[in-house]
């Protein structure tokens, strides 16, 4: 069990059953009475806000949450499946659960999924993806519109912002953090 006093940014409670991360986090001790420790947490299921205020007594439970290193196999109606990459158990995510991540899931690509009592909630993308560009519009010598960077779209289906020397069949990396590019990549 955790006390109202363990509580900070980052941190992963459970409360009523779903797993939360708290992003912002303030305490502050009145003059008289007990400490508040003011709490904007993340439902980690369904991405739902909440802020509430805790008093120095109160008590959670730590959310138990499991990491597993898996390979991404392939997408089929609107079904994305994983293979477990120590004991070949495979599974599904929907297009919900996974966001914006499908636009950075390569076939055979490794990553981490995240597990709340033995289902899966996230997907951990690695920082940095190189992909295809696929289309890419050409770049019209004297454009003086104000902006030096011009849409392509990769080989995911994602369209982005890449600079104007960025071509058809160029890879790129792209931040998936972010979605944005960093760098063309020598093959």
């Amino acid at each position: 069990m955790l006390s109202a006093s363990d509580l900070r940014k980052g941190l992963k409670i459970q409360i009523d059953g779903n797993p939360y991360l708290i992003t912002n986090f303030e305490f502050s001790k009145p003059g008289k009475g007990q400490a508040l420790y003011r709490c904007k947490m993340r439902n980690m299921i369904n991405g739902n806000q909440l802020t509430k205020t805790y008093r120095s007594g109160d008590k959670f439970e730590k959310a138990f949450l499991e990491e597993r290193k898996m390979q991404f196999l392939y997408h089929q109606d609107g079904e994305y499946h994983f293979m477990d990459t120590e004991n070949y158990e495979q599974l599904f995510l929907t297009v919900d659960q996974l966001g914006d991540n499908v636009s950075f899931l390569m076939d055979n690509m490794d990553l981490e999924v995240l597990f709340f009592n033995d289902k899966p909630i996230d997907v951990s993308l690695p920082i940095f993806v190189n992909l295809t560009v696929t289309k890419a519009d050409p770049w019209v010598k004297g454009d003086t519109s104000g902006t030096d960077t011009k849409p392509v779209t990769v080989e995911t289906g994602y369209q982005l912002q890449v600079p104007p020397f960025v071509e058809e069949g160029d890879k790129i990396q792209i931040d998936t953090r972010t979605g944005e590019y960093v760098t063309r990549v020598k093959e």
